[in-house]
């Protein structure tokens, strides 16, 4: 993956920093006058730091990774996240750890409905660009499926650790390489003429796409969150089989093949059972074993659900006015 474009004094600096061996520099300040959830130039630098402890990128010193001022500035990106996050999310209460499990499923079911239904939309109404234009977004995620909720699989144990570690298992296709999540979304671009080569519509997605990314990053990488990575792994498997259904669907009704579509479909069977693996298992067995971060589990759970509201309330909106929903216009442009 190549660094993409910079979009302001931020990853200008970053990139320009990254290109060369490891040595001490220093980002100028995010614009205060900019929302951190809505400002590309930080959600961009924030993923490239980030990147850097998956696949990293062609031509960056892999010195990078755990270079100190690297650190240093991601660590002041993160606090402008953490901040944005703070005032977007309201968090809610903790409860007694034998309540968590409801407290999860009332937060979903009330999330339920709230806001526009994207895959509705792409069920009934999408035309075949607007669904090719929603999977360049979800690549981002889809195509390292899985990595950022791993990290917290060392700092479980127990029975949290196990179930854990039975949703990533099929995450991963259970040792078979072509089962795999990632590789299955990769058929899916295939199918619809789009490069399936590892961030390549990186310099094309939004911040609203990519601080979903970025987040699942922060709680993964910071053993302190490791309760809101887990919220979010729950809320994620519990409001996936409807929507992949609804996606499947869609793709079905625009011609697409079962290949093209068998990403969606197993996560409509897979998703049905690590929702009760990561509700029952998972979340309420570390709940037990940690009573005081059942607030940081819940949290966790509400970021995934307001940044996935935000995420369609964008798309849809863009759609609705005649206009792409990424950062050029013409989705076309450069693609196969």
């Amino acid at each position: 993956m190549q660094l993409p474009p910079p979009r302001g004094p931020v990853t200008a600096r970053l990139f320009d920093a990254l290109a060369r061996p490891p040595h001490a520099f220093e980002l100028p300040p995010p614009d205060p006058a900019r929302p951190a959830l809505d400002d590309d130039d930080l959600q961009l630098a924030l993923f490239a730091c980030y990147e850097l402890h998956y696949r990293g990128f062609d031509g960056v010193d892999e010195r990078w990774e755990w270079d100190p001022s690297l650190l240093r500035a991601r660590g002041t990106l993160e606090a402008c996240l953490e901040r944005g996050l703070a005032e977007a999310v309201p968090r809610p209460p903790a409860v007694p750890a034998a309540g968590l499990r409801r407290a999860l499923t009332e937060l979903v079911a009330a999330a339920d409905g709230d806001g526009p239904s994207l895959s509705a939309f792409l069920q009934h109404r999408a035309d075949l660009e607007q669904f090719r234009e929603f999977v360049v977004h979800r690549s981002v995620y889809h195509l390292k499926e899985a990595d950022p909720h791993t990290w917290a699989i060392p700092r479980l144990h127990g029975r949290a650790k196990a179930a854990l570690v039975e949703i990533q298992s099929d995450e991963y296709g259970c040792g078979r390489p072509e089962r795999m999540h990632a590789e299955l979304f990769r058929a899916t671009m295939r199918g619809l003429g789009l490069d399936d080569s590892y961030g390549a519509y990186l310099g094309r997605v939004p911040a609203v796409t990519l601080v979903t990314s970025n987040v699942m990053s922060l709680f993964g990488l910071h053993r302190r969150h490791r309760g809101a990575l887990l919220g979010h792994l729950a809320a994620f498997e519990m409001t996936s089989s409807l929507p992949n259904l609804r996606y499947s669907r869609g793709l079905r009704r625009l011609g697409g093949d079962g290949t093209a579509r068998r990403f969606y479909d197993e996560h409509v069977q897979a998703d049905a059972v690590h929702e009760q693996i990561a509700l029952n298992d998972m979340c309420g067995s570390f709940a037990a074993e940690h009573p005081a971060l059942t607030g940081d589990v819940l949290y966790g759970a509400a970021c995934a659900l307001a940044l996935d509201r935000r995420f369609a309330e964008h798309v849809l909106r863009c759609w609705q006015d005649g206009s792409t929903s990424l950062c050029e216009t013409g989705l076309a442009v450069g693609l196969p």
